[in-house]
């Protein structure tokens, strides 16, 4: 006897999504019109590390503009059929195309800032140190916005279920915040620069910072890619995960898992098929139920087989 239970599963976009897109509207219009005083000014007064920051800024906006697709575009499919999981993978998708784009703004940064060391270029010291000024403080002000998002994120330490919740669930919005974050590093870094260049001559730290901005955000992209890979691609379930699902099961008396499969379809749900084998087999509801205590998991599909 093979019986199948599928589980219903309602497929409502998270209002705290939708305050996260918002955050992230604003967070863009002001990164636009940050990034074209700080290209202006880093031109006009010769600051590689301040071009570089404005350009970093322009792509930056580029990638929160994919976010806020990303949140429309989930939002507006949220009910369509042809999504069977819902569109949780949206945003997954929509973190990992800005994490590409983090890298390459990255690399870019990082040659110029190569040329800029061997063929050093004058620059307007107090000019660019007041724009820079004005950049970090832009970007600070949009870190507290999307902050605010991942405040939202986080689990509720007073739920038992929740412990096995990860932070920080929403990829897009963690990309967005990881731009602004780079941002505010390569304002910074300017400062440093040039700093030390108009107290003490040394012109070449505005390029060496260049390079430094480059490795640190680097490694942002390269965790945000590493996570938001293992979801899209349905790997990095963890193993404590299927070793808990297993004992759970078999546990009962009579009982054995023939098969299991665990993805997740979306940062912090998953889905779950599940065979098992008894000589005495309960309904499905009953193993549904034993499996409650994994709060993560959004849709059960368990088959029974009679032994």
């Amino acid at each position: 006897m093979t019986t199948k239970h599928y589980c219903q599963y309602v497929h409502q976009f998270d209002v705290h999504k939708q305050k996260n897109e918002l955050s992230t509207q604003r967070v863009t219009l002001l990164t636009i019109f940050m990034m074209v005083i700080e290209v202006a000014a880093g031109l006009f007064y010769g600051s590689m590390a301040l071009l570089a920051d404005g350009l970093h800024m322009g792509t930056h906006a580029l990638a929160i503009g994919i976010t806020i697709f990303a949140y429309r575009y989930a939002r507006f499919h949220q009910n369509d059929p042809k999504y069977s999981f819902g569109t949780g993978k949206v945003g997954v998708l929509g973190g990992f195309t800005s994490a590409l784009i983090l890298a390459v703004v990255a690399l870019m940064i990082g040659f110029e800032s190569m040329h800029r060391l061997f063929f050093p270029q004058e620059i307007q010291f107090n000019e660019a140190i007041f724009v820079a000024v004005i950049g970090l403080i832009v970007n600070l002000i949009s870190a507290v916005w999307l902050h605010e998002g991942h405040d939202h994120d986080e689990p509720d330490h007073d739920d038992d279920h929740n412990h096995h919740a990860t932070h920080h669930h929403d990829h897009n919005l963690r990309a967005a915040y990881f731009h602004v974050l780079a941002d505010a590093l390569t304002s910074v870094l300017a400062i440093i620069a040039l700093l030390l260049g108009k107290f003490f001559g040394w012109i070449w730290v505005d390029a060496l910072m260049g390079i430094v901005g480059m490795l640190v955000i680097l490694k942002w992209s390269y965790g945000l890619l590493r996570d938001t890979s293992d979801i899209l691609l349905d790997s990095g379930i963890k193993t404590d995960i299927l070793s808990d699902v297993i004992s759970t099961i078999e546990a009962e008396k009579h009982h054995r898992v023939q098969d299991l499969h665990v993805w997740r379809i979306n940062a912090n749900q998953s889905a779950i098929i599940i065979s098992i084998i008894a000589e005495n087999p309960h309904n499905p509801s009953y193993y549904k139920q034993l499996l409650a205590h994994r709060s993560e998991f959004a849709h059960v599909t368990v088959e029974i087989n009679m032994a």
